[in-house]
């Protein structure tokens, strides 16, 4: 099977009944069916795959073969939505370490004065492109990156063809970035007003630095599209991104107040990124929701793994399995063993990793009472990464609802920019 959905000690021990779930679920299914209609609800990302203009997607190509063939760096500048799937498809897909030599870069995610003063120096040497994404224009940290990296570009090139080496995804007819760009002349991409930055990595915000980094947007697309036919059953027993929301839920209201998303892989790690500002921005409001956090194995089982396995029974983990490695390196045999590894000489460091994870599970589901969630797919490339990212859309969706709150807005986040900007004297604040 392509798409893989298990439950380790949780129907076992703890009397997980689906059927009790079955009616609510096709009542939010219906509910998020039905705001597609309102453009004020935050549900355009539901269904914009299969609806993507053609014409977008090919001016997405050309702006990505004018960068890759003018330029050597681009500079990804956002926060959070803006830029954490878009990494997480790249990271993911290339790898952490790619022999491309056109760079990726993430830059106004910060304030930190040591990462910026260090990118500001990388780039100094080199013929960089930008693109910037926000919706508003004014979020402070991409605010000030984009300002400095277009005072470096305008100082090295001038103005017209500094021009020339700025993107833009923001709101149209709207907004300080749009205003800007339209004044200097960059050319911008539409973020849509009914999709939240952490639901728009199908966008152009993801899209654009993802033809970029030379990664095949189309598959990328096809796989978003595959999954809005999968995902999009309200019957719960055809339904996996259904299936895991209704789990989460019900491990929730039995204690479990900690979901840990465990990945094999480093470069997973930005993946894990976007999945907690998915669930955490999206369901933790209201006093209440399920605190999703991260973990990478195996590395962290030598520093988190006696808490999971004896620590106090609030953690559940969410395990992310993908079963084909690209690439695989085979364990020398060596005569001399003064390493004691000639037991898996001649094996794939793949198996090894395999049987480590499956170590794992039956030490933390068994031994140690973790309810784990398995999830395993294929292969990593972009059309499955697609397939997975609308599956936790659409699972994020159903999990907010069945909490009773709205995954669509963020109030809390934005009480921390109203106090920053009333203490750094911003006018109207």
């Amino acid at each position: 099977m392509s798409f893989e959905l298990s439950f380790e000690n949780v129907k076992k021990e703890l009397n997980f009944n689906p059927k009790d779930y079955e009616k609510r679920v096709k009542e939010i299914n219906a509910l998020l069916e039905s705001e597609r209609e309102n453009p004020k609800n935050f549900v355009g990302w539901l269904h914009y795959a299969s609806h993507i203009n053609q014409n977008l997607v090919d001016s997405i190509k050309k702006q990505a073969k004018y960068f890759r063939e003018n330029y050597d760096t681009l500079v990804v500048c956002g926060i959070g939505g803006s830029y954490l799937g878009t990494r997480a498809v790249i990271e993911a897909v290339n790898g952490l370490f790619p022999k491309d030599p056109f760079k990726i870069l993430y830059f106004g995610q910060t304030l930190d004065p040591n990462y910026t003063s260090q990118i500001l120096d990388y780039l100094q040497d080199r013929n960089f492109c930008v693109v910037c994404i926000s919706k508003s224009g004014t979020t402070t940290e991409t605010s000030v990156a984009f300002r400095l990296l277009r005072n470096i570009l305008e100082s090295k090139l001038g103005k017209r063809e500094a021009a020339k080496a700025i993107a833009c995804v923001t709101s149209i007819g709207k907004g300080a970035l749009y205003k800007m760009a339209t004044q200097e002349g960059y050319n911008t991409f539409e973020l849509p007003d009914n999709i939240g930055g952490r639901y728009s990595v199908i966008t152009p915000v993801g899209l654009l630095p993802i033809a970029c980094a030379g990664i095949d947007i189309d598959r990328f697309i096809a796989g978003f599209v595959r999954a809005e036919e999968k995902f999009n059953s309200p019957e719960l027993s055809q339904n996996y991104a259904y299936q895991y929301a209704c789990e989460q839920n019900f491990l929730y209201g039995k204690g479990y107040d900690i979901e840990l998303l465990i990945t094999y892989e480093p470069r997973l790690q930005a993946l894990a990124e976007w999945y907690k500002q998915l669930f955490d921005e999206s369901n933790g409001k209201d006093q209440k929701g399920l605190l999703v956090m991260s973990s990478t194995f195996t590395t962290d089982l030598h520093s988190l793994g006696q808490y999971i396995q004896d620590g106090k029974k609030v953690i559940f983990e969410t395990v992310l399995l993908f079963n084909k490695p690209k690439v695989d390196v085979k364990i020398p045999w060596n005569e001399e063993d003064l390493d004691e590894l000639n037991y898996i000489a001649d094996k794939e460091l793949s198996y090894v990793n395999r049987k480590a994870c499956e170590g794992t599970i039956n030490a933390h589901a068994n031994d140690g009472n973790v309810p784990n969630i398995v999830i395993e797919l294929d292969t990593l490339d972009e059309y499955k990464f697609g397939e997975f990212l609308y599956f936790s859309m659409r699972a994020c969706a159903m999990a907010g609802y069945l909490e009773g709150v709205n995954p669509f807005n963020q109030p809390g986040v934005e009480i921390y920019k109203k106090n920053m900007f009333k203490l750094l004297g911003k006018k109207g604040y």
